[in-house]
């Protein structure tokens, strides 16, 4: 025990008792965060382009960092010989990975928010077209304000791509215009809505004076499309009202509420809106809100998240914030329609 040690077994020991550092040599590890990100949205989304639109990024920004990433791994995460977009086995496999690592680090921020009393943390929500353009940006900027560590990405598109998307789990929370349907799915009422009939302001019916719902079956209607809950309400209200769908003059179906406003405005035909969309177009004089005897299309905007527990973390922000503040939405307690224009009246 008490033997002198050679110098090159004393140096020998020295090397055995230095502090061990480990250092990750692995290329996953090595990869940045926003490449990550990227393919999650490619992935996703299955499209470069619409990728690029959620990240405010070019196309071929997004091509890059993919090109990237697959040079890094060695193998090719999507197959781009077909008409479409589609995942890899090794694209597959990496996505159920990626979506594990948001969702841990996710928690470990959300964890250390709540030191201070505050959520944190990623947040994904879908949103109905009319949702997104016209009662969301009144929401966005208090929300903001009040959870400035919540990251918030926001998908629009029709219901039933906004139900998809959240039993897809690509979103935590959905805000929709019309009922949910799917037993995995808990709704929950957000916001009461009206569809109202616009026509030009030089249209017969541009009076003021209330028309019968036969007298739909004489105009051309634009409606939206297919999957719209807007369309889906309107068509079960106009048969509530005795009209059978075949007996309507459908002039064309369009993919956004602008898109029939811009159509009604150029006198193509009318068509419903909701209520919360044509405050600007009636106040300018382009358009008149016309009342239909016993008619009224009355819905609810509605939140939805995956069956189970309320949600946590930042997605439990956002649906207390939205349920609480509803109310002060409603500008001027609502409006009724009068002279083919609103009123300060409450309803």
């Amino acid at each position: 025990m008490g033997r002198l040690v050679s110098g090159r077994r004393r140096r020998a020991a020295a090397v055995i008792l230095k502090p061990f550092v480990w250092v990750d040599n692995s290329r996953l590890a090595q990869l940045a965060n926003f490449r990550l990100k990227v393919f999650r949205a490619v992935a996703e989304q299955l499209s470069f382009r619409r990728a690029g639109e959620l990240l405010y990024l070019s196309q071929p920004a997004v091509t890059l960092q993919v090109k990237a990433l697959e040079e890094d791994l060695g193998v090719p995460l999507f197959d781009r010989t077909g008409p479409h977009v589609a995942l890899t086995p090794a694209g597959t496999i990496l996505l159920r990975y990626v979506r594990r690592i948001d969702e841990v680090l996710g928690e470990a921020e959300q964890a250390i928010a709540e030191l201070g009393g505050k959520a944190a943390g990623e947040l994904r929500i879908g949103v109905s077209t009319t949702i997104a353009q016209y009662v969301l940006p009144r929401m966005l900027g208090e929300f903001h304000r009040e959870y400035p560590q919540v990251h918030l990405s926001v998908q629009s598109g029709n219901t039933e791509e906004i139900v998809s998307a959240l039993e897809q789990q690509k979103i935590s929370l959905g805000l929709i215009e019309g009922p949910a349907r799917r037993r995995d799915v808990h709704a929950e009422p957000f916001l009461d809505d009206e569809l109202v009939l616009m026509v030009p302001a030089s249209h017969e019916w541009g009076s003021g004076s209330p028309i019968r719902a036969k007298q739909l079956a004489t105009a051309p209607l634009l409606m939206r499309e297919q999957g719209s809950g807007t369309r889906r309400v309107v068509e079960m209200a106009l048969e509530k009202a005795g009209l059978r769908l075949k007996e309507l003059k459908i002039a064309m179906d369009l993919d956004s509420t602008e898109a029939i406003k811009s159509a009604v405005e150029a006198g193509l035909g009318v068509g419903f809106a909701s209520r919360w969309a044509t405050y600007k177009e009636v106040e300018m004089g382009t358009l008149r809100l016309v009342e239909i005897l016993g008619l009224r299309v009355l819905r609810q905007f509605t939140l939805i998240y995956p069956a189970g527990p309320e949600p946590q973390g930042p997605a439990g922000a956002f649906r207390r914030f939205a349920l609480e503040r509803r109310n002060l939405l409603i500008p001027g307690g609502g409006i009724a329609v009068k002279n083919g224009k609103p009123s300060n009246r409450r309803k």
